[in-house]
């Protein structure tokens, strides 16, 4: 009967219900919710869905994200800038960049929404957070993830890293809940309803000229810049080019794809209760929340004065999509115009501040690691 006894208690004690504490339990339901925005409402899961699974494991076993552990190496990935990068490829191998070329006034609303990271680097100084860190945060502002990962890496800031990239990418996947409002309330039924002309058509030339160009006089600017902005213009070339399809195919498909679940697992495997549960966690998602929202506000605003000053060419909504949630925030425009007239097409307009966006967010990271001396 002892050894039964015994056999018992020590699968008890292996069990993760002995080691488990309330606030364990508390990022499992925030877990739950994640699946359940995910599976049930749509949000963005090919993010929230590894993202969610990964937050969910940590809190079941911990040891999962320790040295020697399947996730540690995962998100060793991460703190050496590969997958970031990799995401970029993938992102440029997918998008057209034929509306940023067709409308380069766009670069504009792009530039204008990462107004919201720098809200969020002084606000997140006045809170007492050190100039780098500060850096590392404000990013969330421009809702890239990968960058965010990226520039937290470069500036040595692994021990927040997990707050920033779940905030990040959970801000990327609430785009559709948190932009329309914003919109909304900045801009008028009239405004939202104003309908776009036509882009002009870009040529294969363009097309394959413009990453060559933009690469290459980014990264002279700001060298830092080169493995995001090279990847992702290299991606861009690989669709463009016409000539090695594979290799497209590969990098906006199954690359991207085995890239995502990597990233979006170990990112959430990063929100153990000890580490997610604290204040400076708390600080870090409201300053998230609050460089997005003046990011978004920002980019509409000057939709608005660019509106104006084109004599009611330019529809304010677009301007919202000058953040980096490709193509998250320009199917946002789309939609919120569309509620307005449904005969209102408004994303390919908005994908070229979402582009400008993704650049704009890229340059801001290497303007900060510039700054800070990092090569």
């Amino acid at each position: 009967m002892s050894y039964i006894a015994n056999t018992l208690s020590n699968l008890a004690q292996q069990s993760a219900f002995a080691t488990m504490s309330v606030g364990n339990i508390i990022m499992i339901a925030v877990a739950c919710v994640f699946l359940y925005l995910a599976i049930a409402k749509g949000f963005e899961p090919l993010l929230l869905v590894p993202i969610a699974f990964g937050m969910l494991l940590v809190n079941i076993y911990p040891d999962i994200m320790n040295e020697g552990g399947l996730l540690y190496y995962f998100f060793k990935l991460d703190e050496w800038a590969i997958l970031p990068s990799l995401i970029f490829m993938g992102v440029g191998a997918m998008t057209d960049f034929g509306p940023l070329i067709a409308n380069p006034r766009s670069f504009w609303l792009g530039a204008a929404a990462q107004f919201g990271i720098f809200a969020a680097y002084f606000g997140a100084i006045a809170m007492g957070f050190n100039d780098r860190a500060a850096a590392a945060i404000s990013i969330i502002g421009g809702a890239d993830g990968p960058t965010s990962i990226f520039l937290a890496s470069k500036l040595g800031q692994t021990n927040i890293m997990g707050p920033i990239a779940v905030a990040a990418y959970s801000y990327m996947s609430l785009v559709p809940i948190i932009q329309p409002p914003i919109m909304k309330v900045l801009t008028t039924k009239k405004e939202r309803a104003i309908k776009m002309e036509q882009l002009r058509p870009v040529s294969k030339l363009e097309k394959i000229l413009f990453p060559i160009i933009v690469s290459t006089v980014v990264s002279l600017i700001l060298p830092t810049t080169a493995p995001l902005i090279g990847m992702l213009m290299l991606g861009n070339l690989f669709r463009e080019s016409g000539v090695v399809r594979q290799l497209q195919e590969t990098a906006s498909n199954a690359l991207m794809y085995i890239v995502v679940i990597l990233l979006g697992t170990s990112v959430g495997a990063t929100t153990s209760a000890e580490a997610f549960l604290n204040a400076t966690t708390l600080k870090i998602v409201a300053l998230g929340l609050i460089a997005f929202m003046f990011g978004t506000a920002a980019g509409v605003l000057l939709g608005k004065l660019m509106c104006v000053l084109t004599g009611g060419k330019i529809n304010p909504l677009i301007g919202s999509a000058g953040v980096s949630a490709v193509p998250m925030a320009a199917r946002v425009s789309q939609k919120v115009g569309a509620e307005e007239d449904p005969t209102n097409f408004l994303l390919m307009h908005a994908m070229g501040p979402n582009v400008a966006g993704v650049i704009g967010t890229a340059v801001v990271a290497g303007t900060f690691m510039a700054v800070f001396g990092i090569v």
